[in-house]
C-alpha cells in the first residue's frame, strides 16, 4: 500500500473488498487437509463446516452443486483433503474456503478415540440390552444433571410441567462440557444415587460439535451410568448426535424435550383412560347381569312343566344377583380411593407445599439460634466477670494500695529490687506506690541481719 494510502479512511465494505481481492489473487486453488467438525446443513442444501487441526480451524462452504460429487455423506469427525478457493464473506468479515471436491482420509482422531472406546465397552457386555433397568410408569422425582443456564434445561421442564404439573423435579448443576465436566458429572451421579434416590436419573444437554459433547464419551461416564438401582436416561445433542453415554443409558432420548415426553406421561390423558375404563367395566358388569338374567328367564320358562319346585332356586339366584352388585360395588368404591389417595399424593408432592414446610423448619432454627446465642453469651459473661475477680485480687496494684511499695533500680530495664545487695550508696531507685512514684537515693547498705528501724530524721 503505497504513501497516499496510508492516510487515506476506508469504509469498512471497502476494506473487506480489498482484502477480498488480495486472497482470492493469492491462492486461486489451494488443497487444505484437516478433520470435519461443527457440520451443518440448512434447507438450501448447501453445507458449513469447519476444517481444523491442532493449532488453528478454517470455515468451509460446499455447495449443493459440488454435494452431487462426493463419494460418500459428510460427518463431524471425518479427515478430509478439501480443494477449493480462498475467499471472504464479506457481510460477517470472515475468511473462509469454497469447497469445489472433497476427498476422503478416514475417520479423524476423535472418531478413531470414539470408536475405539464404544467397540471396547459394548465387548464387556457393558451395553447389552439386557442389563438395562426399567423405567416407572409415572416417575414421582425425576433428577436432570444438566448446566442451569442451558435451554435444554427449560426445554425439558417446559414439556413436563405442561404434560404432568406438580411433578417433582430435582436440578443437580454440573459443567456439561469441557475438562472437568466428566468427572463433575461421574461425582454428581454417585451423590444423587446416595441422597436423592430420585425414581429416574437425566443426563440432559442441547446440541453442539463434537469437542463440545465429548465430556460424555468419558470412559468412567460410563461405567458411572451403569453403576446403582436408580434408571438413568441420556437426553444429549440433537438427534443425530450420539455419544458413548447413549449406548451406556438405559434409555436414549434424541433431545432433552423428547426425554420429558417419553419420561412423563401426561396426566389428562391418565385421567381419560381411568374415566373409559371405569365407564367400560360398568357396561360388562350390565352386559353380564343383562345375561344372566335373561338365561334365568330361560332356564325359568324351561322349568315350568317340571314337577320340581324353583322358587328356592330364584330366591338364591336373586340372592347372589344382589352379592354380585355389592362386590362391584365395594370394587369401584376401593378404585375410587385409590385415585383420591393418588391425587393427595400429587398434591403432597407440590413445591409449594415443600416450600411452606421448610419455610417453617427456617423459623423454628432461627429461634433455637438466638435462644443457644443468648444462653452462650450470659455463661460468657459470668466467666468474664469471675476472671476479672480474680485478677483484682492477685494484682499487684491491690497490694500497693494497702502502703506497700516496689523498689526499682534507675536503669533502662527498671530492675526491681529484692535484696540490699542489689544496690550501692548513693545510688538513686525509684519507688513504685498505689498512687504516683518516688524518685530517692541510697544514704546506706545495711547488711541483712541489721535491724533497722528508721528514725523520724533518717534520710532515704
Amino acid at each position: 500500500m503505497n504513501t497516499v494510502e496510508n492516510h487515506r479512511v476506508f469504509k469498512v465494505s471497502e476494506l473487506t473488498s480489498h482484502i477480498r481481492s488480495l486472497l482470492e489473487g493469492s491462492y486461486s486453488f489451494v488443497r487444505v487437509a484437516g478433520e470435519i467438525s461443527n457440520l451443518s446443513q440448512p434447507a438450501s442444501g448447501h453445507q458449513y463446516f469447519t476444517l481444523k487441526d491442532a493449532q488453528a480451524q478454517l470455515r468451509v462452504v460446499l455447495f449443493k452443486m459440488q454435494r452431487r460429487y462426493l463419494a460418500k455423506e459428510l460427518r463431524n469427525g471425518m479427515e478430509v483433503v478439501c480443494l477449493g478457493r480462498i475467499s471472504v464473506y464479506e457481510p460477517r468479515g470472515e475468511y473462509q474456503l469454497i469447497a469445489d471436491t472433497v476427498d476422503f482420509q478416514g475417520a479423524g482422531a476423535l472418531q478413531r478415540s470414539f470408536e475405539a472406546l464404544k467397540a471396547r465397552l459394548a465387548a464387556e457386555g457393558l451395553f447389552d440390552q439386557e442389563k438395562k433397568r426399567p423405567l416407572s410408569f409415572v416417575p414421582k422425582h425425576i433428577t436432570l444433571l444438566t448446566s442451569p443456564q442451558g435451554a435444554a434445561l427449560y426445554d425439558f421442564l417446559r414439556v413436563a410441567r405442561r404434560r404432568f404439573p406438580g411433578l417433582r423435579i430435582s436440578i443437580y448443576p454440573v459443567p456439561v462440557q469441557g475438562e472437568q465436566a466428566a468427572a463433575a458429572m461421574v461425582a454428581g451421579l454417585e451423590r444423587i444415587r446416595s441422597q436423592l434416590a430420585p425414581d429416574v436419573l437425566v443426563l440432559c444437554r442441547g446440541g453442539g460439535s463434537v469437542e463440545d459433547l465429548w465430556a460424555y464419551n468419558d470412559e468412567q461416564l460410563a461405567r458411572a451410568i451403569r453403576q446403582g438401582n436408580v434408571p438413568v436416561v441420556s437426553a444429549v445433542g440433537h438427534e443425530i448426535d450420539f455419544t458413548i453415554a447413549d449406548f451406556a443409558a438405559d434409555l436414549r432420548a434424541p433431545t432433552p424435550s423428547a426425554a420429558a415426553e417419553l419420561l412423563v406421561p401426561e396426566q389428562l390423558a391418565l385421567q381419560r383412560s381411568v374415566f373409559i375404563h371405569r365407564a367400560r367395566l360398568q357396561r360388562l358388569m350390565e352386559q353380564t347381569l343383562k345375561h344372566a338374567e335373561q338365561q334365568l328367564q330361560f332356564a325359568r320358562h324351561r322349568l315350568r312343566t317340571k314337577l320340581h319346585p324353583v322358587d328356592t332356586l330364584l330366591l338364591r339366584v336373586d340372592q347372589l344377583k344382589s352379592s354380585l352388585v355389592q362386590t362391584f360395588s365395594r370394587h369401584l368404591a376401593a378404585q375410587g380411593r385409590h385415585v383420591a389417595q393418588l391425587e393427595q399424593r400429587l398434591q403432597l408432592g407440590s413445591p409449594r407445599f415443600h416450600l411452606i414446610r421448610q419455610g417453617q423448619e427456617l423459623a423454628d432454627l432461627e429461634k433455637r439460634l438466638v435462644r443457644a446465642g443468648t444462653h452462650m453469651l450470659a455463661q460468657y459473661e459470668g466467666r468474664f466477670l469471675q476472671a476479672a475477680a480474680v485478677l483484682r485480687a492477685v494484682s499487684p496494684l491491690a497490694t500497693l494500695t494497702r502502703g506497700y511499695a516496689i523498689a526499682r533500680k534507675h536503669d533502662t530495664a527498671h530492675t526491681v529490687i529484692h535484696t540490699a545487695s542489689q544496690v550501692d550508696p548513693g545510688e538513686k531507685v525509684e519507688l513504685l506506690l498505689a498512687t504516683g512514684k518516688l524518685e530517692c537515693r541510697v544514704e546506706a547498705v545495711l547488711p541483712a541481719d541489721t535491724t533497722f528501724l528508721p528514725s523520724r530524721d533518717t534520710k532515704i
